[in-house]
C-alpha cells in the first residue's frame, strides 16, 4: 500500500528553499559561497519590536490566542490598511496566520474545488502554482515579458478568464521580478475584473512598502472599491520589517470568506504564536523609521546589482520598481560552454554551473514559471552584492 498522498505528486518542494539550503551546505562543507537565493531581508527586527515580544513574554502573554488572532492586533492591521491605503476594514474581516504562505493556503484551500482555475501571471512566486494544485485546482499560467515590464496587460487577463476561473492572484511588487503596478496600470486589470463578477481577486502585497525612486504600489481596493466583496487583500511583517522568522501575515476579506479560513486554519496550525503576534502589534503601529533606512539600502543595492548585470556578457537585467529581486534574462549564454567544461542549454544549467565553479547561489527562472532567466536577491550587503555580481560577470565572460 502507498504510504505518501497522491496529492502530494501535484507540487514539489520549494525550489527557492532548496537552493539556500544547498548554499548553507556547501558553505558548511567549507566551500567559498556568495547565497543570492533567500528572499529575507538582511536586516535586523527593529529594537523596538524586539522589546514588546520581549515586554510580552515578561507579561505572562504566552498562551493560546483566537484563531484569527488577538482583537488588539487585527485592530492594528485595520489602522495599517487605513493609512497606508485609505482602505477601511473591521477587526471581524482581519484573520491573522502563521506567514503570508499560510494565508493563501487557506484562502484557496477553502474555496477551490476540482477544476476550478487560477489565473496567475508569471514571472511567480513559487508556490502560488502548488498551492492552487494542491487544492485541485488548475493554474492558468499568463507570461508577462520583460518587454512589458513582467507586468500583465488588461487584455491578457480578459483572454484568461474562463468560465471555470474562480481566482486571479497578483502579486504587487512581484516576486521574483520586482515588477510593480501603479494605480493606473492596476486600475485597467480592477476595469477587466469588474466585468467578470464571478472571478475572486487574491493580491499579495508583501512587498508592498518596498519601492523605489518614490514609486507607491496600489492596491486593488484602492483603485477599485467596487471588488471589495470579491477580494483578498494579503500582507504581512516579514518583508517590511524584517520579521521572517516571526511568521506573521494577515488578510483582510469578507466576513463570510475570513470565517471559512479561520475554520480550516483551527485544524491546521490554529493561532501564530501569541508573542509575535504581540511584536506585530508594535511593528505596525509604532515608528515606521526602520523601513525608509531598508528601502533606501535596497534601491542604492538594486542600481548597484543591474549595472553590474547588464556589463556581464550574455545577460540582460530590468531595473525592477520594489521587493528586493532582480530577475535577468541569460538567453545570451544559452549553447554556450562553462570554463569548467558544462554546456549551458538551460536557465537551470546556468545556476547550477555558477554554484559549482562561481560559488554563487541564485534560482534559475523555470522555479518561476519563466525559463531563461534566474532570480538574484539584493537583499545582502553592498560588500557582498559587488562581490557576487562579479563573480557573475568574470563566470559569464569565461563562456565559449
Amino acid at each position: 500500500m502507498k504510504l505518501v498522498a497522491d496529492r502530494l505528486d501535484r507540487i514539489s518542494p520549494s525550489l527557492t528553499i532548496a537552493m539556500s539550503a544547498k548554499a548553507r551546505a556547501l558553505k558548511a562543507a567549507g566551500k567559498d559561497v556568495i547565497g543570492l537565493s533567500a528572499g529575507e531581508p538582511d536586516f535586523d527586527t527593529p529594537r523596538n519590536v524586539k522589546d514588546a515580544a520581549i515586554a510580552a513574554i515578561e507579561r505572562g502573554e504566552t498562551k493560546y490566542t483566537d484563531v484569527a488572532g488577538t482583537l488588539e492586533l487585527r485592530k492594528a492591521v485595520c489602522a495599517r490598511f487605513k493609512a497606508d491605503h485609505g482602505v477601511e476594514f473591521k477587526p471581524e474581516e482581519i484573520l491573522v496566520a502563521t506567514g503570508g504562505k499560510q494565508v493563501i493556503f487557506d484562502a484557496l484551500l477553502a474555496t477551490i474545488g476540482p477544476g476550478d482555475e487560477a489565473i496567475i501571471p508569471s514571472p511567480c512566486w513559487v508556490s502560488y502554482p502548488d498551492i492552487v494544485e494542491l487544492a485541485e485546482g488548475k493554474p492558468v499560467i499568463v507570461p508577462c515579458d520583460q518587454n512589458s515590464g513582467f507586468k500583465l496587460r488588461p487584455e491578457q487577463l480578459e483572454t484568461a478568464i474562463t468560465p471555470r476561473t474562480k481566482w486571479f492572484i497578483l502579486n504587487n511588487p512581484c516576486n521574483p521580478t520586482g515588477a510593480a503596478y501603479s494605480a493606473a496600470e492596476l486600475k485597467a486589470l480592477t476595469d477587466v475584473l469588474v466585468r467578470h463578477p464571478d472571478v475572486w481577486v487574491f493580491t499579495d502585497d508583501i512587498y508592498g512598502k518596498l519601492a523605489y525612486d518614490g514609486f507607491r504600489p496600489a492596491t486593488v481596493l484602492e483603485v477599485e472599491p467596487r471588488l471589495r466583496d470579491r477580494t483578498v487583500t494579503m500582507n504581512g511583517c516579514s518583508k517590511a520589517y524584517a520579521m521572517t522568522g516571526w511568521r506573521i501575515g494577515y488578510a483582510a476579506a469578507p466576513v463570510h470568506l475570513i470565517k471559512a479560513m479561520d475554520k480550516l486554519q483551527s485544524q491546521s496550525t490554529s493561532n501564530t504564536s501569541s508573542i509575535s503576534q504581540a511584536a506585530a502589534v508594535e511593528a505596525l503601529n509604532g515608528p515606521q523609521d526602520s523601513i525608509g533606512v531598508m528601502r533606501e539600502a535596497y534601491q542604492r543595492r538594486r542600481d548597484l546589482v543591474v549595472e553590474m548585470l547588464n556589463a556581464a556578457p550574455g545577460l540582460r537585467c530590468h531595473k525592477p520598481e520594489g521587493a528586493f529581486y532582480v530577475f535577468p534574462s541569460m538567453q545570451g549564454c544559452i549553447g554556450k560552454t562553462t570554463a569548467g567544461g558544462v554546456r549551458i542549454e538551460t536557465d537551470e544549467d546556468f545556476c547550477t554551473a555558477l554554484l559549482d565553479e562561481a560559488g554563487v547561489a541564485c534560482v534559475h527562472g523555470a522555479a518561476f514559471m519563466y525559463p531563461g532567466h534566474f532570480r538574484i536577491s539584493y537583499a545582502a550587503s553592498d560588500a557582498v552584492l559587488t562581490e557576487g555580481c562579479g563573480r557573475i560577470q568574470r563566470f559569464c565572460a569565461g563562456l565559449r
